[in-house]
């Protein structure tokens, strides 16, 4: 692999970059997340919410040799404390699946992480054995004191009431395995 502008590129086939995302790429992110969102795997979001935070947002483009592109991943990382971030909305479209693009995406986010100086990384996953292999360890309840808990229950994210575990978000979150990364 070599180093591409803002991310990681991959030398067989065609090209993968995995990049900050872009406005351009909101779309595309809407379209990969809706048939996870359908399954109840991710919430769905209005457009407009995907470009409100299309800066915390990477995502996996690939480019093929006649030019065209395709975006086939994305992944966010939503600060929530000084300390603290959650990896949300990973998505890798189906016929990308076990090419190890969602690994290189979450690699970028947590580089991300670390050059915010945040200490921990939560998600809320089914996919317990993929976030396993990069050093996520299960928990139980909210890994913040009470005073952190009582500022966080003041945003309106729906993603931070998922973390705080607070029964009008219960329906999402059921069947999901939270975990925490200790950044080193």
């Amino acid at each position: 692999m070599s180093a591409g502008v803002g991310g990681i590129e991959a030398t067989d086939g065609p090209d993968v970059v995995v990049r900050p995302a872009m406005p351009a790429d909101v779309r595309a992110i809407r379209d990969l997340v809706e048939p996870y969102a359908q399954e109840r795997i991710l919430i769905p979001k209005e457009l407009v919410g995907y470009f409100e935070s299309v800066q915390e947002f990477v995502v996996a483009e690939v480019r093929y040799p006649d030019g065209r592109r395709q975006v086939v991943s994305c992944g966010a990382l939503h600060v929530m404390w000084d300390d603290l971030a959650e990896i949300r909305t990973l998505a890798v479209h189906r016929d990308w699946r076990r090419r190890g693009i969602g690994h290189r995406v979450i690699e970028l986010l947590l580089r991300r992480a670390r050059d915010l100086g945040l200490r921990r990384v939560f998600c809320l996953t089914f996919e317990v054995g993929f976030f396993h292999a990069h050093g996520f360890e299960v928990i139980d309840g909210t890994p913040v004191s009470r005073d952190i808990y009582s500022e966080l229950l003041r945003s309106h994210d729906d993603g931070v009431a998922e973390f705080l575990d607070l029964a009008h978000v219960k329906p999402n979150t059921l069947g999901n395995t939270r975990m925490l990364l200790h950044l080193g």
